[in-house]
């Protein structure tokens, strides 16, 4: 029986390349499947047939674009076991968090159908005599770039809201997750969306410079989504740069969540242990630090630690990481760490688990500014805990970082959440919740080194237009 190969979409036509490369389970260490390896070649031919179907698509009614939307959730409903499978093999993660984020999709994939409509605008005119209108055309083709982690909800906001403006897409799918990344194309082409109009295709490491350069170059691509890595979208960005081509950036974090001397200890325990570790810690949103304040950081401690152990019993296997990269990445960074004087409040550094993508949680204690895990992005079982007297101390650390992504804040008092929330450099705030929030109708996008521009909610969509000022004589 031979192994099932991924395919490209290219002019609505499933295309099979001959160099492939395997697609490994992150928990079993097996082959899943193949995936091709697409060259500069395969790069050009999805912008000529995105372009080829632009002029169509743009005048297409609204409520023709809408009604194709709307069947897109439909059939992803009707294929939900099939498309859990998929994400459940390619990047590790549970049963729930596979159904959270087919359940988010669906609901985002209804969200942006509802807002097709809303585009377009007109302005008065204040010169005498003289009426104006205010056009809003979609860019052209957009090349969208989406991780593994969140392939369903990443991979759907990444196209369907510039298709939804009237865009056609090129879709580089992830190497760690080509499969999840084939279904989103292919419920939106069983939807009904005309050939062209979505292409996707998938290279390995060794090829991705040189095809997403070429794809960036390329006159016809107008404007680029990326969400990643910080590393990677900063050379996204300079790449872009050099073309002038606009740039939709979602990228790394290090979200900090404030326990407030305050706080429902319960609750906040509760939601760091969560917005810490969940889906192994593998989520720009992840929290990575907690600012405690010190008048109630050792119960605090003792309260996390057995929340940590209740959500995350020592029984049985170890959470997956995508790969034995990101447990070695958080043991150097714990390591670093320690050797500089912090304190393992929970875990093991040295454990050794039933495969080397497994890793279970550790908090540290004690964690200072000169220390590797104080700065970097972990995006692991990590956490660092770090005491505070007052709300300046409390601020400055929270900002204290090249990310601002999200952030959360756990108090009691209103008017401190909010004086907490307006002071964080981070493009959300959730006050008495974790700091992993998204949802369709809320923009969602970062600070500083975390990027810019936003998606989701009516900025998602209009991120995809650009107005036209059309001018005439009464």
């Amino acid at each position: 029986m031979s192994t099932y190969t991924v395919p490209f979409v290219i002019g609505g036509e499933d295309r099979l390349v001959e160099k492939t490369f395997d697609i490994i389970s992150p928990d079993t260490g097996k082959v899943l499947h193949k995936c091709g390896i697409a060259t500069e070649e395969d790069a050009r031919a999805a912008i000529e047939a995105a372009t080829a179907a632009g002029q169509q698509w743009r005048n297409t009614s609204v409520s023709e674009r809408r009604d194709i939307i709307l069947r897109a959730a439909e059939i992803m409903i009707k294929r939900k076991e099939e498309l859990a499978t998929y994400l459940l093999d390619e990047v590790g993660a549970e049963r729930g968090l596979a159904d959270f984020n087919l359940d988010n999709g669906i609901d985002m994939i209804k969200d942006i159908a509802g807002r097709v409509s809303a585009i377009e605008g007109s302005i008065p005119s204040c010169a005498p005599g003289r009426t104006a209108l205010l056009v809003k055309e979609p860019y052209g083709v957009v090349l969208a770039m989406a991780p593994w982690n969140a392939p369903y909800i990443l991979g759907i906001r990444s196209v369907l809201f510039p298709i939804a403006a009237g865009c056609t897409v090129v879709f580089k799918g992830s190497e760690l997750s080509p499969r999840s990344h084939h279904a989103v194309v292919s419920v939106l082409n069983e939807a009904g969306l005309p050939k062209g109009v979505l292409n996707y295709i998938v290279t390995d490491p060794a090829h991705a410079p040189s095809v997403t350069e070429s794809l960036i170059s390329n006159p016809l691509v107008k404007k680029i989504n990326f969400t990643g890595s910080t590393a990677v979208g900063k050379i996204i960005a300079k790449t872009a740069g050099q073309y002038l081509k606009p740039l939709v950036l979602e990228l790394g974090g290090k979200a900090p969540a404030i326990v407030w001397e305050d706080a429902n200890l319960d609750i906040a325990a509760e939601q760091c242990t969560i917005g810490a570790f969940v889906f192994s810690g593998q989520v720009c949103m992840s929290t990575e630090r907690i600012i405690v304040h010190k008048k109630i950081s050792q119960a605090f401690k003792e309260k996390l630690v057995a929340s940590i152990e209740k959500i995350f019993p020592a029984k049985g296997d170890a959470a997956v990481l995508v790969s034995s990269r990101g447990v070695d990445k958080n043991k150097v960074l714990l390591k670093d760490a320690v050797n500089k004087g912090a304190i393992i409040l929970h875990g093991n550094i040295d454990a050794t688990e039933s495969t080397k993508t497994r890793m279970r949680p550790i908090v540290a204690g004690g964690v200072t500014s000169d220390m590797d895990l104080y700065k970097q992005e972990s995006f692991g079982m990590s956490v660092s805990l770090i005491e505070v007297e007052t709300e300046e101390d409390a601020l400055r650390i929270a900002n204290d970082t090249e990310y601002g992504l999200a952030s959360a804040v756990f108090t009691e008092d209103l008017k401190v959440g909010l004086r907490f929330a307006r002071g964080i450099e981070t493009g959300a705030v959730h006050i008495n919740n974790m700091t992993v929030h998204d949802e369709p109708a809320l923009p969602h996008g970062g600070a500083k080194e975390s990027g810019y521009g936003r998606f989701n909610a009516a900025a998602g969509i209009q991120e995809w237009v650009r107005t036209k000022t059309i001018t005439w004589r009464d």
